[in-house]
């Protein structure tokens, strides 16, 4: 007669394969449902492997200047083009991918901390603070994004600390609207009324019962906040007031271009701008097709 432990030894092999069918599953299901959203995240994916091995990747160094090919258009030696400094403009690219990500990562993440955390906050606290939360939301949204990011920048000076703390500011506000308008619905439920009837703190309801609930809206801010995030910091480098050159970014790459030259060579438009653009792209379907395969109206519609 076996005993209890052996059961349960054997037993645990077959709990891991199910965790794993059940990883593989979820990856399947949401291929299934959003066949772009699954090709969009593969293309992100590979962006992501790329700056992480820029250094192995990029053909040339960014900083690299060859005088003798200013100016060229894409060849078998610079299958981008150079710049007008004879700067490989894929290597750039490819580098400028790095910090255009990171900028991009680094704000997101703060502004979704703050953003979901204050949201919840005066969506379950209410009273007073809901109040005046609220009107220092209205007084953020209500600014202009780029001009308040410009005098900050102007301010501060630029560099990456400024531009993620300019583009983390232009998303708190977004972020703490959605989760607050969550946070209202889901405090009402009756298992929250539950917790609160058996003695739970209000920080132990946050924590335990609502926080949870708003994990899957904030998954898909985080996603398409990226895309905004990465438009933000082009934007701001295209102006000069972003990553300062030398230093390679999708943004001032198009901005010196287009600071020296009216009418420069496509090929130090065209590349730069259809990066940025297919980026953006990617996280904008990936931000829907989280959106449609976490919403169980959605999902049942769409399966």
């Amino acid at each position: 007669m076996s005993t209890p432990a052996a059961t349960i030894d054997q037993e645990r092999p077959i709990e891991r394969l199910s965790f794993g069918q059940g990883l593989w599953g979820a990856a399947r299901s949401f291929a299934k449902t959003s066949p772009i959203g699954a090709v969009s995240a593969v293309f992100l994916i590979l962006l992501i492997l790329v700056t992480i091995f820029a250094d192995q990747i990029a053909p040339y160094h960014p900083l690299e200047a060859d005088f003798r090919a200013l100016r060229q258009a894409p060849s078998a030696t610079h299958l981008m083009g150079t710049d007008n400094l004879g700067r490989d403009v894929l290597s750039r690219l490819i580098h400028g991918a790095r910090l255009s990500l990171s900028v991009a990562i680094v704000s997101t993440l703060l502004s979704k901390l703050i953003g979901f955390s204050w949201g919840v906050l005066t969506g379950y606290l209410g009273s007073t603070f809901d109040l005046v939360s609220q009107r220092i939301v209205d007084v953020l949204l209500a600014f202009p994004g780029i001009i308040l990011s410009m005098l900050l920048l102007a301010a501060l000076g630029g560099g990456f600390g400024t531009v993620v703390v300019a583009i983390t500011l232009l998303s708190i506000a977004g972020t703490v609207r959605v989760i607050r308008s969550v946070v209202l619905s889901i405090k009402e439920m009756a298992y929250v009324e539950s917790a609160r009837s058996i003695g739970a703190t209000s920080l132990r309801v946050m924590a335990q019962h609502i926080a949870p609930q708003c994990v899957a809206p904030i998954l898909v801010l985080t996603s398409a906040s990226l895309g905004g995030a990465i438009f933000a910091e082009a934007a701001l480098s295209f102006l000069g007031l972003g990553i300062p050159q030398p230093t390679p970014s999708w943004g001032n790459m198009l901005g010196g271009i287009l600071a020296n030259q009216f009418r420069p060579q496509w090929w130090l438009v065209i590349f730069p701008g259809l990066t940025i653009t297919l980026t953006i792209l990617a996280f904008n379907l990936v931000g829907d097709a989280l959106r449609d395969h976490l919403d169980p109206k959605l999902r049942g519609r769409i399966q």
